[in-house]
């Protein structure tokens, strides 16, 4: 019951023994999906025709993407995540020796959580909130790790070359990017249900819009659903996000929505947004809540999924204190410390805010192989260099910078960044710090070591969160 927002469609719970599996699924792919195997996931598998050609010898009985998952572990047995391409935390069950499986996808682009009963129970959730009453201890299910009952520990499965940060040497391709990811977003687009993207005017959001808008016309979803592609932005009215968007839009011929909001919609939301998210990380929950009040209208609508612009910062250095590398090594470095977290951050964001309304979000920046041809590039490429005329992501803006068919006008493509919650409108920054200062007394601040030991909020904005995060979540301290 907790869980049901993520998926009100259909739910079941299916036991076997002392395992139970619980899901919350579209009636397409009921689960969990049963014969010998058991499985219970959250996510998509863009690759599943393909794998289902490699299992010639096995009788499917849905079209669902994920069913392919429990043929796969008949076929290879433990082995086989590494050849799903998608996004997917998943329980797996082998009925015929109770044994079990649990493993998330390369990034953590789905959440999943791991705790322990005293009883000696193992749990397994998309939320926290599954978990809190029932375990004594409970993490962050690390992405790109499988856990095996068998051999009663986690393993690694994703293994890239980037992962050990050394520094590649690969020289830019602009070609070779602009391919990759526009097959990265091209994948995205199998889907069944109505769906658009989502335009802040940015870079990331607008080029996700423009490769989705030419390649949308071929598809089923667009026999289904219609060609021509929406759009959605939120902002503070007369935000920069709502008229470069607006601009994006008209120039792709999207059909755009926006949504606004006041300061004060946005404070009245943060518990429901803390709630959801389940985090006290401030950045976090600044840019959680516009994305979780124009999720609910988006979910209005009767759309179900949306393609988003995460991760581009992180693979490409996109973030403005990336200006003070001081050589390609740290740069690289960096990047990929930060593709690590951000299962804790972006990934977080995107898939709570949004899942608290049913709807599903993918982002193409993080996709498996889109990011091994990004992340193989000698980061010299990749380096600021206002001098030479190269700002922050260059490589990726020359990548689309075409002269015959523009992708986008020149002004978008080469759009500064801004922070998310500064470009849907700075007045939303100033208002929570107010909002928090009214809430938080300076004897609470004097004092927050001793409330907080853990993470001690270091300003009265983040006390607030971290108050309200405790109310709902008080013996976790994971942020």
């Amino acid at each position: 019951n907790r869980l049901k927002h993520r998926g009100p469609d259909w739910s079941g719970l299916n036991q076997h023994g002392d395992c139970y599996l619980a899901i919350i699924d579209p009636a397409s792919g009921d689960q969990p999906l049963e014969k010998n195997i058991v499985v219970t996931v959250n996510g998509e598998i863009y690759n599943h025709e393909e794998l289902r050609k490699r299992l010639p010898n096995h009788q499917f009985r849905t079209d669902s993407d994920c069913e392919v998952i429990a043929h796969l572990f008949e076929e290879y047995g433990e082995d086989f995540v590494d050849l799903l391409d998608g996004m997917f935390s998943f329980v797996l069950l082998d009925t015929r020796d109770n044994s079990f499986v649990v493993a998330r996808d390369a990034i953590g682009i789905t959440s999943l959580y791991i705790g322990w009963g005293l009883d000696g129970s193992i749990w397994v959730s998309s939320e926290l909130k599954g978990l809190k009453d029932d375990c004594e201890n409970f993490e962050y299910f690390p992405p790109g790790h499988l856990y095996s009952s068998k051999s009663g520990g986690l393993r690694r499965w994703y293994n890239p070359l980037w992962f050990s940060e050394a520094v590649p040497s690969s020289p830019y391709d602009p070609i070779a990017v602009r391919s990759a990811f526009e097959m990265a977003v091209i994948k995205r687009l199998m889907t069944d249900v109505p769906f658009g993207v989502l335009l802040s005017g940015g870079l990331d959001s607008s080029l996700v819009a423009s490769i989705t808008a030419r390649h949308l016309a071929g598809t089923r979803a667009a026999k289904q659903w219609g060609s021509q592609l929406h759009s959605f932005c939120v902002g503070i009215e007369g935000s920069s996000d709502l008229k470069a968007a607006r601009e994006v839009a008209d120039y792709l011929g999207t059909i755009h929505h926006e949504s606004t909001f006041t300061v004060q919609d946005g404070i009245d939301t943060i518990e429901d947004v803390i709630y959801h998210i389940e985090t006290f990380d401030g950045t976090t929950i600044r840019a959680s809540t516009p994305m979780f009040l124009m999720a609910w209208r988006i979910k209005a609508m009767g759309v179900k999924m949306v393609i988003s612009g995460e991760g581009s910062d992180e693979v490409f250095g996109g973030y403005l204190y990336f200006h003070k590398a001081p050589n390609k090594e740290e740069f690289h470095r960096e990047t990929c410390r930060k593709i690590k977290a951000l299962h804790q951050y972006d990934c977080l964001r995107a898939n709570k805010a949004t899942s608290a309304w049913g709807l599903e979000v993918r982002v193409p920046f993080l996709d498996k192989e889109f990011i091994d041809v990004a992340m193989a590039i000698d980061p010299q490429w990749k380096m600021i260099k206002p001098e030479e005329g190269r700002i922050e992501k260059w490589i990726l803006r020359k990548a689309f910078d075409d002269e015959e068919r523009p992708y986008l006008p020149k002004h978008i493509l080469y759009r500064q960044r801004e922070q998310f919650s500064d470009g849907v409108g700075y007045s939303w920054i100033d208002g929570l710090k107010a909002h928090a200062a009214n809430m938080v007394s300076d004897k609470m601040m004097q004092n927050a070591a001793h409330i907080f030991p853990h993470n001690t909020p270091s300003s009265k904005e983040a006390y607030y969160y971290r108050m309200i995060f405790d109310k709902y979540f008080p013996q976790c301290d994971c942020s």
